[in-house]
């Protein structure tokens, strides 16, 4: 590989190789381990609402933690922009690379909870697939869903491990650790989310592929939290706030490769609280704004019960800016049928057009993308 002169140099560097988590007892201090069960009571109490009909809530959910999850990575594309990108993929469109990263993501964490969480055991074969749909579009050197075959770093230069921040475990190391994560992530005597929490920090520090860690390894979190089922519906978006404070969640990462464990489960316990109330609450906010559409419906004369307006509605938190062929998928109502309740939306002011063309329509939720775009960035609602 072509380096510049002043990278040519000999030079020395220390690789961190972890000690395995599984067999190791942890212990927590008292006023950790009351973070940690406020933390699960949280999640719980969010979880507690969930029933089939607010299904489309958790896939908002799931995009508001992908978008995030990108932006800890510094992809900084915002929900209007996002869900405008979706829908113009969805239609044969063009989309720029940064917002097909992020589709990349939110199809990555979908992955991950479908699949990889309802699974019999975790396997490195979920993490492979959950990072070969994240890094699908990225260069051929990424090498998607394929461990790494080559030493890695963080931060320093392009050339050289030399000076860099943090590097991982050399590539010869890594399958006995892959080994341990997983027979440690299919434990069950630990909490839900301590286990999640140390499985996390464990993947960062492994820091298994050349590119993506950071993505995959807040997929393991969904995972194992789905699992566990301490968050069988509803995993809150834990990177929105990580995401807020990304100075501080990679200082916790890296005072738990010194040791400090109890300060990083701290840390990522006091976070996902914080995600799980911050999530209930913008859950509440949707419902309320989904019965102000159906109130604005019934002004100009309520449909029928059986009206594929009231499906279209149920639908939109999970799609905020829909097409007819997309609302017609998510609904399993007929085409005519969807082009009727798209119009009488429209009509409500419900749905407002992105554009006059007669082809290749597509439309914004009134009022949703606002919502969405709070909740990502971890602002509380106003009372």
């Amino acid at each position: 590989m072509y380096a510049p002169p002043r990278y040519r140099r000999a030079c020395e560097y220390d690789a961190f190789v972890p000690e395995p988590l599984s067999g190791d007892p942890v212990s927590l201090p008292a006023e950790t381990a009351g973070v940690l069960s406020e933390a699960e009571r949280a999640i719980g109490a969010l979880n507690a609402r969930a029933h089939p009909a607010l299904q489309p809530l958790a896939r908002l959910l799931l995009r508001t933690e992908s978008i995030a999850s990108s932006k800890v990575e510094g992809l900084q594309v915002d929900a209007r922009g996002l869900a405008r990108a979706e829908a113009r993929r969805d239609l044969g469109g063009r989309v720029g690379a940064d917002a097909l990263e992020v589709l990349a993501n939110v199809d990555a964490m979908q992955l991950a909870v479908e699949e990889s969480a309802e699974s019999a055991r975790v396997e490195l074969r979920h993490l492979l697939a959950i990072h070969a749909s994240l890094m699908r579009d990225a260069p051929a050197q990424v090498r998607a869903g394929e461990v790494r075959a080559v030493q890695n770093w963080i931060g320093g230069n392009d050339y050289t491990p030399c000076g860099a921040a943090f590097v991982p475990p050399p590539p010869e190391r890594l399958s006995p650790l892959l080994d341990d994560l997983m027979a440690f992530s299919n434990g069950d005597d630990l909490p839900p989310l301590l286990q999640a929490a140390l499985a996390h920090a464990q993947f960062e520090t492994i820091h298994p592929f050349a590119d993506g860690n950071g993505r995959t390894g807040r997929a393991l979190v969904h995972v194992l939290l789905r699992r566990r089922e301490l968050a069988p519906a509803y995993v809150p978006p834990i990177s929105v706030v990580l995401a807020r404070d990304r100075a501080g969640y990679i200082a916790g990462l890296g005072a738990f490769r010194e040791g400090d464990v109890a300060g990083w489960v701290e840390r990522f316990s006091a976070a996902a609280a914080e995600a799980a109330i911050l999530a209930s609450a913008y859950l509440d906010a949707v419902e309320r704004l989904q019965d102000e559409w159906r109130a604005a419906v019934a002004a100009r004369g309520a449909p029928r019960s059986q009206s594929a307006v009231w499906s279209v509605i149920a639908v939109l938190p999970a799609h905020p800016v829909v097409s007819v062929p997309v609302a017609t998928a998510a609904t399993g109502r007929s085409k005519p049928a969807v082009n009727q309740a798209v119009a009488d939306l429209a009509a409500a002011g419900v749905l407002i057009p992105l554009s006059d063309a007669r082809r290749n329509r597509s439309w914004e939720a009134r009022g949703l993308l606002d919502l969405l775009s709070a909740l990502e960035e971890g602002r509380p609602l106003q009372a």
